[in-house]
This record gives C-alpha cells, sequence and structure tokens, in this order.
C-alpha cells in the first residue's frame, strides 16, 4: 500500500468554496488561504441552534505510534456521507513537536485523511504562531513592566506565566532570563511549555467568541506580588493587543478530506498535558450546520475523552449522542504483556490477555450513560483469529461492535460503523458529567483517578496540598480539573500496562489556569515541554526537485 503522503499527492483536492457550499456556508463567510484551505467566519450562525448530534471518537492506551483515532474520525465522517448523512468533522490542529520528533502528523492515514495534508501538519494558517506570539507578547510585557520600574509590584519568583515553543525542545523546560547586564531586564528563572499545552491555547479553545477569549485571557494569572495578591494579564493593560494578534486565529479554518467532506479544523491542546479538544467555536458551528458532527479527542478516554465530556462539555453546554471507542489488535497485545516490537505479529493470547484495558475504557464511558460503539480500527497484519476474540467479547459484554477499515478502503470500509452509529445515536442518552463542581479540587481529582483510571487512592505531595488549599482559599475551589499524566497506561507510570489494580496516582504539583477554568494536576513524571527522540522524524524529511515534500507522514 502506498504511504500516506503519496496517497495525499494522488489525491485531486475540490475548490474549498465548493466544499464550503457543501457545509452550508455562502462564499461571503470564506476567506480564502489559497484554494484549499479557508477561514470561515462564524458570526452568520450566532442566531442559529445547534441541531446536529455530536458523535465522540476516544481510544484505549495508545501504542508508541497511535491507534488512528484521526483516521477513524475521518474515515466515519466520509462513511456517513456515504450513506447520504449531512455531516462535518472537527479535528484538532497538529503541532509541529509530533511532526518532527516521533510520532509525526495528525492528519489522518492511508485513504482516510484530511488535505492539504502537508500544510496542516506544518504552518497551515497560522494559527499556531498567533498563539506563541500572543502568549510570548504576555512574557515580555510582565518582564518589562518589572524592568521598568516594577509599578505592579511583582516578585520575579512569583511568575507563573510561562513562554512557549511549538516545537519539541527539552533544553527549554527550565532556563534563566537576562543573564549578564542589567539593561538586558531581571535576571530570574523561566520556563518554556510547546504552545499546545499553553493556558493561551486553553483560552482559544474554550471561548465561544473573542469578547469572551479576552474576558477568560484578561483573568489569567500571570505573577504574584511580593505581598501575595495576584497579577493578571488585565493588570499588564494588553487585552486588546492579545485579541488584535489572534483576531484571525479564532476563526475556525476549512479543508477536506480525501472524499472532499468537510471538516473543520481548529486548536489543538495535547490531551496528555492539557485539555485534549478542538475549538468550541468549532464544534458548535458544525453542530449548527449539519445533522452529524464527528470529532475526536487526543490520546484514551482516561484523558482526552474524560476532558471532552467533564471541561468542554460543560462549558460549551453540548452533550455527545454516540461514543465510538477505538481500539486495535496491536494496543490490545501491547496491553497484554506482548513487547512493543511484537505486537505486529499474530497472537491470540496477547490480545485475550489485553482485552482487560479495552474493558476499563469501556466501563469509564458507560459511566457516562451515553451510548458506546467498540470500533476495532484493522491493520494490515491483524488476523482473523485476533478479530474473533475481540468481537465475541463484545458480544458477552453487550457492546455495539464494527471492524472498519477505512484505512485501506476510505468511506467503503466505514459504512458498517456509519449505519450503527446512525442507529446508536437515537438510542436512550443520559448523559451526565462525573464530578460537581462544588466538590473539593482534591476530591474532584480523587474521583476522576478512582472512577476512570480505576486506581485505588490518589497521593497528593505537600506542594500540591499547599497550592490546592490556597486556590480554595483564594476562592477557586469550583475550578474544573485537568489531569496530566502518561497517555501510555491507565496509572501515572508510562511502563505500567493492561489494567492494573490497587495502584496510588501521584499528584507532584498543580496549576492554576483561571482563563481556561480549570486546575491542571502533575501526576508521575509528565513533562509539558517534550524533548525529541534519538532520531527525530526531521532527519527524514525534505522537498525534491519538483518542490514535493516527503518523510511527513
Amino acid at each position: 500500500m502506498l504511504k500516506d503522503i503519496e496517497i495525499a499527492h494522488q489525491n485531486k483536492m475540490e475548490d474549498i468554496k465548493k466544499i464550503a457550499l457543501k457545509a452550508h456556508i455562502k462564499e461571503e463567510y470564506l476567506e480564502c488561504y489559497g484554494r484549499y484551505k479557508a477561514k470561515v467566519d462564524v458570526s452568520f450562525l450566532k442566531e442559529k441552534k445547534e441541531k446536529g448530534k455530536l458523535i465522540l471518537v476516544t481510544a484505549t492506551n495508545p501504542t508508541k505510534g497511535g491507534e488512528g483515532k484521526s483516521t477513524i474520525t475521518i474515515g466515519l465522517a466520509d462513511g456517513l456521507r456515504a450513506i447520504s448523512k449531512d455531516v462535518i468533522a472537527c479535528l484538532r490542529e497538529p503541532s509541529m513537536g509530533p511532526v518532527f520528533g516521533l510520532k509525526g502528523g495528525a492528519t489522518g492515514g492511508g485513504y482516510a485523511q484530511v488535505m492539504p495534508m502537508e500544510d496542516i501538519n506544518l504552518h497551515f494558517t497560522g494559527d499556531m504562531h498567533a498563539i506563541t506570539a500572543a502568549n510570548n507578547l504576555v512574557s515580555a510585557v510582565l518582564d518589562n513592566s518589572i524592568y521598568q520600574g516594577n509599578p505592579l509590584n511583582i516578585d520575579p519568583k512569583k511568575v507563573t506565566w510561562k513562554r512557549c515553543l511549538d516545537l519539541n525542545d527539552r533544553t527549554l523546560r527550565d532556563v534563566t532570563i537576562a543573564q549578564n547586564k542589567r539593561s538586558n531586564g531581571v535576571e530570574r528563572a523561566d520556563h518554556f511549555t510547546i504552545t499546545v499545552a499553553s493556558e493561551t491555547m486553553a483560552v482559544l479553545c474554550l471561548a465561544k467568541d473573542m469578547e469572551d477569549f479576552k474576558k477568560r485571557m484578561e483573568r489569567c494569572i500571570v505573577a504574584y506580588t511580593y505581598d501575595d495578591k495576584p497579577v493578571t494579564i488585565k493588570d499588564l493593560g494588553i487585552g486588546g493587543s492579545l485579541c488584535v494578534l489572534m483576531r484571525e486565529a479564532l476563526k475556525p479554518n476549512l479543508v477536506q478530506t480525501l472524499e472532499h467532506t468537510p471538516v473543520l479544523i481548529h486548536g489543538g491542546p495535547f490531551a496528555n498535558i492539557a485539555h485534549g479538544c478542538n475549538s468550541i467555536i468549532a464544534t458548535k458551528a458544525a453542530l449548527k450546520l449539519s445533522d452529524y458532527v464527528v470529532t475526536e479527542a487526543g490520546f484514551g478516554s482516561d484523558l482526552g475523552a474524560e476532558k471532552f465530556l467533564d471541561i468542554k462539555c460543560r462549558t460549551a453546554d453540548i452533550k455527545p449522542s454516540a461514543i465510538v471507542l477505538v481500539t486495535t489488535c496491536r494496543a490490545l497485545k501491547l496491553n497484554g504483556e506482548v513487547k512493543d516490537d511484537e505486537v505486529s505479529k499474530e497472537n491470540v493470547e496477547g490480545v485475550k490477555k489485553g482485552i482487560a484495558n479495552l474493558a476499563k475504557h469501556l466501563d469509564s464511558m458507560r459511566q457516562y450513560e451515553v451510548p458506546v460503539i467498540i470500533c476495532l480500527n484493522r491493520f494490515e497484519n491483524d488476523s482473523d483469529e485476533e478479530i474473533e476474540v475481540i468481537e465475541k467479547w463484545c458480544k458477552e459484554v453487550k457492546a455495539a461492535f464494527s471492524l472498519c477499515e477505512s484505512y485501506k478502503y476510505g468511506s467503503k470500509g466505514s459504512i458498517d460503523l456509519a449505519q450503527k452509529v446512525v442507529k446508536l445515536c437515537e438510542e436512550e442518552n443520559n448523559f451526565h458529567y462525573l464530578y460537581d463542581e462544588k466538590m473539593s479540587l482534591e476530591e474532584k481529582m480523587i474521583k476522576i483517578a478512582q472512577k476512570i483510571y480505576g486506581a485505588k487512592d490518589v497521593e497528593f505531595s505537600e506542594l500540591a496540598k499547599e497550592k490546592l488549599l490556597d486556590y480554595t482559599k483564594r476562592g477557586y475551589g469550583d475550578l474544573l480539573v485537568c489531569m496530566a499524566k502518561t497517555q501510555n497506561s491507565l496509572t501515572d507510570d508510562a511502563k505500567v500496562f493492561g489494567c492494573p489494580k490497587d495502584f496510588t496516582i501521584h499528584v507532584k504539583d498543580v496549576s492554576l489556569s483561571l482563563g481556561a477554568g480549570f486546575v491542571v494536576a502533575y501526576t508521575g513524571n509528565i513533562l509539558t515541554m517534550p524533548g525529541l527522540p534519538a532520531h527525530p522524524n526531521a532527519c527524514d524529511i525534505g522537498i525534491d526537485d519538483q518542490g514535493e515534500i516527503y518523510g511527513l507522514f
């Protein structure tokens, strides 16, 4: 089979204006970036009611290469259109960190891709750069204020706002700025996160419009004074400038699948260190424009789906009509004690053992009382015996099941999934949140750890306890929580696979994201600025004499 980028190069895209018509968007609301991508001014939808059914695609704990959530999301959208349903897919924007790092791009794969894949995986329409610039403008003005006589009485040791960069660079995790000369500014310790883990990204994705974005950004706490009072972006006086920088970035991006299904791509927070969902602006626009909206939440259901359901749905006042839980034979084998380099080989016993991991994810999603279907994303080396084990187990636990081959066959490989999802959307739905906002921050974290991860207990470091007590005293106890945890395991240890019992989640630190509306809990050894592997993808990417990119996938 051809490589993803080769398939993409063979595809003939339709003009984006034609795609817009399929999405019921008039040309006057398009801002075209060439012929195949456009920004959408969604202000014309302000008075329209949401009519669409929202379908969430999530997954079990993944292998290093991922299990194809984006591929299934795109394939399902194409499958729904193939059975004459009015559908729009909503995806996150890829970060260049993984593109040049290890995991690669995030535009699907095989014959279930979004186009133009090179543009989307790289600079796209400049959203990532705008977010990075806005975030770092805050840092620049903050440090300048300290240097220019410090009128806000900021304690340089209590600066909480971090700079960001949309690349993996471990050397920037902990740095010292303004060294050597007084004219360079006031020397202090500083830190970088990857752009997709920044609070600016979270605010973009959780804001309802420009006005809401400004309000959220202005209430972000950037530092504390010498007498321990919070300093906000509003105190810095740059809310207007941030809106100017983000004016275009707040508009969703319209692109298309290989089969010309409309896709809105907007916002891209990581799910292991951020909340992992595309923007509320794009999702609510799609719900007003189409009958079905297919979206994804990053990594497994223990991360992205929990945050989608407890943070995004609550903030946006939306609810899913169905959940698609994606798994693969290789993921189940990895969680069934099969070594990572052998998961592509047949191992029926490994699949049987790994089903315990699938069972926990199914149990977690059923707790929200939304109809769930298990989707097996078929890979080339999967055997009929392995597939039979999974399908038989699904029947035993009365779980809807679909074998999806959209990677290999496009919409033809996802017709069964599409038909079953349509029926699922009509089933009884008693969606509710996992926790109440009035619970304490600690109680919320414990409930997520116990109900979604299956943990026995949660251990809070003294630093985390001290900060949580301080947040509560300051009146922030009603905020939601965003758990930062490894995606590789239900525990906070990336090396523990399967469905472990009686384990403890270790909350080592917490941080306040007042603009986003949540407190982030850092568990295990989670990092907010990833590093590069020994051989990064960046070493294999290039462009040939005809101007065609290679090595990008």
